[in-house]
């Protein structure tokens, strides 16, 4: 007899990208022995190449974990499915220090991860701060704790928890800010840098992952902050899909996935055209012309600003289509405005026909 459906769903959709994690990790070792490194290059004759060291042979993954039941069923699925493709995973939870005695869950979380054969295994305590509001702020530090995990331990990958559930929420959220099609996108199956972080369970419900962790006797811990109404995706979760559900059907919450993937192909798409443009709207001296800023789509020329304004040290999670559109009339509706302040302590200005974004 076969595993509960639930169980064998997520250890599908964690062996599915465990797969493409351990044949990018071949592709790039036999390009690493197939390029020879600078520093072996010969500097004249008789010198004799030395070795370079080997990358191991199997890839780290980890696991981020908070204890809840989507990342526990997601550390449950990595630790049956790695063994089996030669694949190493461990663990890491993130400390946020946002609620009493949360060192000593993130310490349970750990004992849950080593009982599950996981190594390396570790938790990391982080200050939040206050930028771009508490769940923002707290999605940073976690995210820079993550990163320096992966750093840390060479990791190939971090699988992260988020289900189709959280994935209509963050397009509703999107949709909301009025932030255009990039945000409709939701999250990508893979991002960061070299696509580190990977979302096996995009396609599956929040249902089917708690389910998987009754089943295997899993214990979770579920988050008051995700009922806590003084956030907003908690009000989203628990008021306002279930109010769309019940004026619009059930199925919204696939629908909302589905329009995620096909905003994520158009912008995909316009970005790759807004990376061209960026080049051949610039003088030779890479400062950006406003007549060909003008000449461009209004979607090709956004982009072109938002990518501007990013460069320059403007967070991307702070920096919203209204910034944009008020940098955008300094090209559209020129009048001789004064300089636009944009998040980042970056300013936006319009000085002898050339759009300058800088650090203020």
């Amino acid at each position: 007899m076969g595993p509960h459906p639930a169980v064998a769903a997520i250890r599908l959709a964690v062996r599915r990208v465990l797969h493409d994690v351990l044949t990018e990790h071949t592709r790039s070792a036999e390009r690493t022995r197939r390029t020879p490194h600078p520093e072996l290059a010969e500097a004249g004759a008789g010198r004799q190449r030395a070795a370079l060291p080997e990358r191991p042979d199997t890839p780290l993954v980890l696991v981020a974990c908070s204890g809840g039941a989507d990342s526990m069923a997601l550390a449950s699925a990595l630790a049956f499915e790695a063994p089996k493709l030669d694949v190493r995973a461990g663990g890491i939870t993130v400390d946020h220090g946002l609620q009493d005695d949360s060192d000593a869950r993130a310490a349970e979380v750990v004992d849950r991860l080593t009982d599950m054969r996981l190594d390396p295994v570790e938790a990391v305590a982080v200050q939040v701060g206050h930028e771009g509001g508490p769940e923002a702020a707290a999605r940073d530090a976690r995210y820079a704790a993550l990163d320096a995990a992966a750093e840390r331990h060479g990791a190939a990958a971090v699988l992260l928890g988020h289900t189709r559930d959280d994935q209509a929420e963050t397009v509703l959220l999107g949709l909301a800010r009025g932030s255009g099609i990039r945000s409709l996108s939701g999250m990508a199956a893979a991002s960061g840098p070299a696509g580190r972080y990977r979302r096996p369970f995009l396609q599956l419900d929040r249902q089917t992952a708690r389910k998987a962790c009754l089943v295997q006797s899993l214990p979770v811990w579920d988050d008051p902050h995700n009922i806590d109404p003084a956030y907003t995706r908690s009000r989203l979760r628990h008021e306002g899909l279930p109010a769309l559900e019940k004026a619009l059907g059930k199925g919204v919450v696939e629908a909302l996935a589905r329009t995620a993937q096909l905003s994520r192909d158009d912008a995909d798409a316009l970005d790759t055209w807004a990376a061209e443009a960026d080049r051949a709207v610039r003088d030779d001296a890479g400062r950006l012309e406003c007549a060909k800023l003008y000449a461009l789509p209004p979607a090709v020329r956004r982009r072109v600003l938002r990518r501007a304004a990013m460069e320059a040290g403007s967070p991307a999670g702070s920096l919203f289509a209204r910034h944009i559109e008020e940098v955008d009339r300094l090209i559209t509706g020129w009048r001789g405005q004064r300089a636009i302040n944009l998040p980042g302590r970056v300013e936006a200005m319009r000085q002898g026909g050339r759009l300058v974004i800088r650090q203020s």
